[in-house]
């Protein structure tokens, strides 16, 4: 009798504790019909996935630990909506976000994983009008792509909010020879007050290598500062960032070889802007437009780039969209109008298409 109701006791915390977690499926699904102009490789128009948002597929959970700190999990993978790969080629099942921590509403949220930097999540929750998709993106010429956008072998910390403000830290270890081989660090300050956000965000990329012979190369640090602003007007949302990128890999070209045989060199020091609005024009419908800048100091290979999109909601979780980007480059520069998932492959596009949430 004394062990069954041990036994019973047992399954009944067991089951207590399950009843207190929290796990749930969600994905993006977004597939457009895109139209390029102006690459080498002349007029492009294709069926793609992923111009608004990435489409992907996830599961997260929390379990409440007591004491206000919960365990919480995320794993998300990205997919192609139009032929039904995986969005990558680096045989990675979850290679959007693969992380687990522990988060407390009075301590702050400590993560480890593969996870967005703070230099991204300042560009995408606070700068870009276009939230980093259709051809008004920003990432056509900010440099959010590659590991300024999410990092492996990471540590994230994130604060409470505390009277609008709230900080994040990163940290993604290199794992080769010699601790800072590789490394990424990352931080980020924020204040938001009613219809106003600011953030403050830099990242800091160790470009050091080492050789099959085991001899570390020590080469030049990438450092990304970010400036990011928006506020609710109401009847218009206002939107403005600006950044300082220095440094080997602070600028990664996304698409170098687009409109030559012979790639141009990314810049290791420029400035970039923009200047965005959000307009709602029916209860259903908003008119973005932007318009961004890269100031090149190596070589002076400048851009502008104007943007126009149109967003209409079809329900609480289905979009259709529309937009229209052009760049104008100067002195053989390269940037290329893509999307949020593709880099392009001329100086303008067309984007129309659909987005579900789940």
């Amino acid at each position: 009798m004394k062990k069954t109701l041990i036994s019973m006791a047992i399954l009944a915390a067991s089951g207590a504790a399950y009843a207190q977690s929290n796990v749930s499926i969600y994905g993006t699904m977004d597939a457009g019909i895109v139209a390029e102009r102006g690459g080498k490789n002349g007029n492009v128009t294709k069926v793609t996935s992923g111009v608004a948002n990435a489409s992907r597929i996830g599961f997260k959970g929390n379990e409440d630990l007591g004491n206000g700190l919960s365990a919480v999990f995320q794993l998300e993978t990205g997919v192609k909506e139009d032929t039904g790969e995986l969005d990558n080629t680096n045989n990675q099942l979850f290679n959007r976000q693969a992380f687990v921590g522990l988060s407390s509403k009075e301590a702050g949220t400590l993560t480890l994983g593969r996870q967005y930097t703070p230099w991204y999540n300042t560009f995408l929750q606070v700068g870009d009008p276009f939230q980093a998709g259709l051809s008004g993106s920003a990432k056509n010429l900010f440099p959010a792509n590659g590991i300024n956008v999410r990092n492996s072998n990471s540590i994230a910390y994130k604060t409470p909010l505390l009277n609008g403000v709230q900080a994040e830290l990163f940290y993604a270890l290199g794992e080769k020879k010699e601790s800072s081989t590789g490394r990424q660090l990352g931080a980020s300050i924020g204040y938001t007050n009613g219809p106003l956000a600011v953030r403050l965000a830099y990242n800091n990329i160790n470009n050091d290598t080492v050789s099959a012979a085991n001899v570390v190369q020590k080469n030049e640090i990438g450092h990304n500062t970010l400036l990011a602003v928006n506020y609710d007007f109401k009847v218009v949302k206002a939107y403005a960032m600006f950044g300082s990128n220095k440094g080997l890999n602070s600028s990664p070209l996304p698409a170098a070889a687009a409109y030559t045989a012979t790639p141009v060199a990314a810049s290791v020091d420029n400035r970039t802007f923009l200047l965005g609005a959000n307009v709602p024009v029916s209860a259903a419908g908003s008119l973005i437009v932007s318009w961004a800048k890269v100031d090149d100091k190596s070589f002076d290979r400048d851009a502008n780039q104007y943007a126009i999109g149109y967003l209409h909601s079809l329900s609480q979780r289905t979009t259709a969209y529309m937009s229209y980007g052009k760049i104008k480059n100067k002195n053989g520069a390269s940037y290329t109008v893509g999307n949020n998932t593709e880099a392009g492959s001329g100086d303008a596009a067309y984007n129309v298409g659909i987005r579900h949430t789940f």
